[in-house]
């Protein structure tokens, strides 16, 4: 899903960030403590985020484990160890942090701020695992839950298709090239607030129409029609779409 950059300046109250997150806390201190580097508090008084950190890594890997375990069926334990290994992972977790702008909100210590430290890899993965801890102290797992899925979601469906093939738009389309059938045709349309839309697609495809399938960006609701198409097609024409 993508997010838009934070344009505010820089906060020590993390304000820039709270549209982006669509998340409004009913204890803004939780934020600020998980936007405070070790580096800011050696500075001056008050705690860091580390604790935060290690919270929101737990919540984290929780809600991606049961998330990939709901949405990935068939896939056995060890792709989702796999699935959950690439998500959880200071990469993914930077590059996330990046894209929503979090940088730009950090409490860094002036040294640590002049040698780039609100793009280091270490310190942004960090950071968001801490912005999550924080949500869920403050909203509880629900909150956490919906925060993660609406950052990771896109994610995981990468990371899913990769090691073992689940890409049902590809499989959709190879199926209908077998057969010299016309492309399938979808169609999508969305609903919701912009920081938490839904999006419900149709695929037709040989005649027939499947959905509506709902994902949280168009990507994933065409997965999900894909996948309601390749298993209504498994059934009528076995070992044709694998």
């Amino acid at each position: 899903m993508s997010f838009p950059a934070s344009a505010d300046a820089p906060g020590s109250d993390g304000s820039s960030l709270v549209a982006v997150l669509g998340y409004d806390f009913a204890d803004p201190g939780l934020l600020v403590k998980a936007l405070t580097h070790r580096s800011w508090c050696a500075e001056n008084e008050g705690a860091s985020n580390e604790r935060l950190e290690f919270l929101g890594d737990a919540v984290l890997g929780l809600v991606i484990a049961e998330y990939a375990f709901e949405d990935q069926p068939e896939l056995p334990e060890g792709q989702l160890a796999k699935i959950r290994a690439s998500v959880v992972s200071a990469p993914a977790l930077a590059a996330t942090a990046r894209e929503i702008g979090l940088g730009k909100a950090l409490r860094l210590g002036h040294g640590e701020s002049s040698s780039g430290g609100s793009e280091k890899e270490s310190i942004l993965a960090d950071a968001l695992e801490a912005v999550i801890g924080a949500v869920y102290l403050d909203g509880g797992l629900d909150a956490a839950r919906s925060l993660v899925v609406r950052l990771f979601a896109d994610l995981i469906d990468k990371s899913a298709s990769a090691p073992g093939g689940h890409d049902y738009k590809t499989r959709l389309q190879e199926f209908v090239a077998r057969r010299a059938e016309p492309s399938p045709c979808y169609q999508v349309t969305t609903d919701g607030p912009d920081h938490d839309k839904r999006f419900h697609a149709v695929v037709s495809v040989t005649g027939q129409s499947h959905g509506p399938a709902t994902g949280t960006s168009k990507k994933r609701a065409e997965q999900a029609a894909a996948r309601l198409a390749c298993t209504a097609l498994e059934s009528s024409v076995p070992n044709l779409v694998s």
